[in-house]
């Protein structure tokens, strides 16, 4: 799951950047309205958290514009004004500030989940059982321990049905936006996967391009 987090206050924003990433979240983050922008402009987010009032102008202003262009990403704001409520028919969750990380966690895990696509119940492929609501994973019946990264990049191979995957869509579906595509993360990950997961190999590498499951 991915979120953008604009906040312009640096110890709040390192705080919940650290926290949501800690909890598994890909997170980007921007200090003003511009950059917040920019980065919904370019990558599409389950949850979208905006300090209320910012130096470039009120979140809300601008979340009420987006909406009315069609913008359906969830959003949280946080908020130290007398009348947090106002801002509801717009976004979809309000924290008052200060608050507790855990708190903020559980809020977005929540409004992520409001707006994701169900996937199957089960994703099956090659003796290959991946259970994404419980973040499972077997081969042959037997489990697999994956880690978070793991699971998502090979959720992603299995989703797309033995059709190659570039390298920076894979990315981009586990990892931020501080990760680039030429890093080589996506490949320990790969690594990791075919030696949890044994032979005959699952993930197979097309040469130019990304992967794809055999």
């Amino acid at each position: 799951m991915r979120v953008l987090v604009t906040e312009d206050d640096d110890d709040i924003r390192f705080a919940v950047e650290t926290s949501l990433r800690g909890a598994g979240f890909a997170v980007d983050v921007a200090t003003d309205l511009p950059a917040a922008d920019e980065a919904l402009f370019v990558n599409t987010y389950d949850c979208v958290v905006f300090d209320r009032v910012l130096p470039s102008g009120d979140a809300l202003d601008y979340v009420k514009q987006r909406r009315m262009a069609g913008w359906g990403a969830a959003v949280l704001f946080l908020t130290g004004i007398d009348n947090p409520v106002e801002g509801l028919p717009y976004g979809d969750d309000y924290l008052v500030k200060p608050f507790a990380m855990p708190e903020l966690i559980a809020r977005v895990r929540s409004l992520c989940r409001l707006t994701a696509v169900a996937p199957p119940p089960v994703l099956r492929h090659a003796g290959l059982e991946l259970d994404p609501g419980r973040r499972t994973a077997t081969r042959g019946g037997r489990p697999v321990s994956l880690t978070v990264k793991e699971f998502t990049v090979l959720e992603r191979l299995v989703l797309a049905g033995g059709q190659a995957v570039r390298r920076d869509d894979l990315i981009a579906a586990a990892w931020d936006a501080e990760v680039r595509p030429s890093s080589n993360v996506l490949d320990v990950v790969i690594t990791a996967l075919r030696q949890k997961l044994g032979p005959p190999a699952v993930v197979l590498t097309v040469r130019g391009v990304g992967y794809r499951c055999g």
